[in-house]
């Protein structure tokens, strides 16, 4: 499906925010804001209605295997080389495992837990946030480093000529499409 992206770009904060209303407010959500510095209200308008990220998802699998491979490393060691674990040997019987003192493993299960979720953390970043780009975004101005904000919707062809009358409006310097 074709779309078309259209640029505003703004001087101040509050008619950046002013634009981000309006375009949410009228049903645009795929936009994407450029500024020079954090602005904690840009970032309040645009996480509204949006959905938790799936980070988290990664960190949990991360911090399920970790654990998972931490009691399976510390069980096989201490039956392979009989290690003495709380003063008692660990004996594999019907019953399942026996005669061992398991709160030492606990530690290591903690620690790679920790380890394993904090990889996954930063590899579900980095898959789910698309990196790394090697091409910069169509719609980057070296202005939006320095001391303007922008703000760029991506929408159908026909609704392009309303969302740049919105830009316009709401304070824009410039609108421009790309």
């Amino acid at each position: 499906m074709p779309t078309e992206t259209v640029l505003g770009v703004f001087a101040h904060v509050d008619t950046t925010v002013r634009a981000l209303e309006e375009l949410r407010a009228h049903g645009y959500h795929d936009l994407t804001v450029y500024t020079p510095l954090p602005v904690h209200e840009i970032e309040e308008v645009l996480e509204r209605g949006r959905p938790v990220s799936r980070v988290r998802l990664f960190t949990l699998i991360g911090g399920l295997t970790g654990i998972a491979s931490a009691f399976l490393l510390t069980i096989w060691s201490s039956l392979v080389w009989g290690l003495v674990t709380g003063g008692k040997y660990m004996q594999l019987g019907s019953g399942g495992i026996s005669g061992s003192s398991l709160p030492p493993f606990f530690i290591i299960a903690f620690e790679m837990m920790v380890l394993f979720g904090g990889l996954a953390t930063v590899i579900g970043m980095v898959v789910l946030g698309g990196l790394p780009r090697f091409r910069p975004s169509s719609t980057f101005d070296p202005r939006f480093t320095n001391d303007r904000f922008g703000v760029a919707v991506h929408c159908a062809p026909e609704r392009g000529g309303s969302v740049r009358d919105l830009l316009r409006a709401a304070g824009a310097e410039a609108v421009q499409s790309r």
